[in-house]
């Protein structure tokens, strides 16, 4: 605690956020003035967090008792010196600090997708080896709508006019929303957060950030405090922000790609590459293990009913598990790079996937890839429109939760406890989602059926 005690010193911090990440990535946890947050032993949470679903409901008591004590005791929360975040947008000097959940025996809690993440990474740094990451995260800026039924529209830019057409890459577009990109610049700066480019996308006013490469638990702790950050900037200048995968009907949907490569830790080279420069059999393998697993671990990537409308026939979004150099059109696409920089990027999680979770899925799938010697199909030169490699992904909600629920993957190397419960949430959420009555339904059924 000497480093986080000297940090908040320095800054002249008056109030702590003690923060953990739930199942879907919200911010849970407590506000604390800094004097009892140094003081105390420690945050203090119900179990019962990691099992609440978007919608503040709870999973089937069946389940819920299953895995938690009946007594709902509480966790204990353990701040990491290495994720404290000065947040620029307070009133108050106010620092943000990520926790490590654990029970009152000391051991790690299985459900929290922090120790997800770390438990993956730990099988990589038995091996010697050190995985590196660099996510790209789409989203939109959308006008403020207090009204759920009413379509997301495009916010009014400098010009005073909303964004109409597709401007892919247009900096004029981008640049309509200088003053929020100028505040989101300079509060992550503030916090020590690796963004690198601004790119508009496709659909109206939306855009992609890029992440420096790095740690994968650093940069998901850092993903997940971007998107309070942009949330934040876009407040600031009355629009709203959103991560949803399909925000907008008849406009692409928003992904989160993620681009990783291994290293030796010892010689610091990529296992990707031969001594040739050539690609290396770790890197084939790894390509295999997303092919072979990916469809078991899905709901990491793809959590919400709304995350499969990307998949959707006509849509931008690759669904499949082709892989290709500079092939877009594969979900796994292998970009142009020097031979120490060869990576794999996973184009298939969407932006509403919870930074650990994906990456741990997406690491993992690999990560046994290459302790298994598996070997992909034939790389994909031109459109990947046809399934060649033989590997199909599932295209519903319901159809990837019980793919993973019957994952000897997933519950070997992520827990039972884990798997169950992180099911057992996304179904909460679904049938929460079946009761609610579309407006598809009322346009098309109400007179006609």
């Amino acid at each position: 605690m000497e480093k986080l005690i000297a940090f908040l010193k320095e800054k002249k911090i008056t109030e702590v956020e003690c923060v953990i990440s739930d199942m879907t990535g919200i911010a849970r946890g407590k506000i604390a003035p800094v004097d009892k947050f140094i003081n105390e032993e420690g945050m203090r949470l119900p179990e019962s967090v990691l099992l609440q679903t978007v919608t503040g409901d709870f999973v089937d008591d069946d389940i819920y008792y299953q895995l938690l004590n009946e007594a709902d005791v509480d966790f204990l929360c353990v701040p990491d010196e290495n994720a404290v975040y000065e947040l620029p947008w307070t009133l108050e000097a106010t620092a943000q600090v990520i926790h490590d959940l654990y029970d009152r025996m000391g051991n790690p809690i299985e459900l929290s997708p922090r120790n997800v993440l770390k438990k993956v990474l730990r099988l990589y740094e038995d091996k010697g080896w050190e995985p590196v990451i660099a996510p790209e995260m789409e989203f939109y800026l959308v006008a403020r709508n207090g009204d759920p039924d009413l379509p997301l529209n495009p916010p009014l830019g400098r010009s005073g006019r909303p964004e109409a057409g597709r401007q892919s890459f247009s900096i004029d577009a981008a640049n309509e929303y200088d003053p929020l990109f100028e505040d989101m610049y300079e509060w992550c700066e503030a916090q020590g957060l690796f963004i690198d480019t601004l790119i508009h996308e496709d659909g109206p006013a939306q855009m992609e950030i890029n992440f420096s490469h790095g740690n994968p638990l650093q940069l998901a702790d850092q993903v997940f405090v971007f998107k309070r950050t942009l949330r934040e900037a876009a407040l600031k200048h009355d629009v709203c922000v959103t991560f949803m995968a399909k925000p907008v009907t008849n406009e692409p949907g928003s992904a989160m790609h993620i681009h990783q490569s291994v290293l030796d830790t010892e010689t610091g080279k990529n296992l990707f590459t031969k001594d040739d420069g050539t690609m290396s059999q770790h890197f084939l393998s790894y390509i295999g293990g997303l092919q072979r697993y990916m469809p078991e671990l899905m709901p990491l990537m793809a959590p919400n009913v709304n995350s499969f409308r990307r998949f959707l026939p006509d849509t931008s979004a690759p669904v499949n598990l082709e892989w290709g150099e500079e092939n877009r059109t594969c979900g796994l696409r292998v970009p142009v790079s020097s031979p120490q920089n060869r990576r794999i990027e996973n184009r298939i999680p969407g932006a509403d996937a919870n930074a650990y979770l994906a990456f741990a899925a997406s690491l993992l799938c690999g990560y046994i890839g290459m302790v298994e010697g598996l070997k992909p199909s034939q790389p994909v030169m031109g459109r990947a429109n046809e399934n060649r490699s033989g590997v199909t992904l599932p295209l519903t909600l319901e159809e990837a939760l019980a793919m993973m629920e019957e994952s000897s993957c997933c519950r070997r190397y992520l827990g039972d406890d884990f798997t169950t419960g992180f099911v057992a949430v996304k179904r909460a959420e679904l049938e929460n989602f079946r009761r609610v009555v579309s407006s598809w339904e009322r346009e098309f059924l109400l007179l006609t059926v």
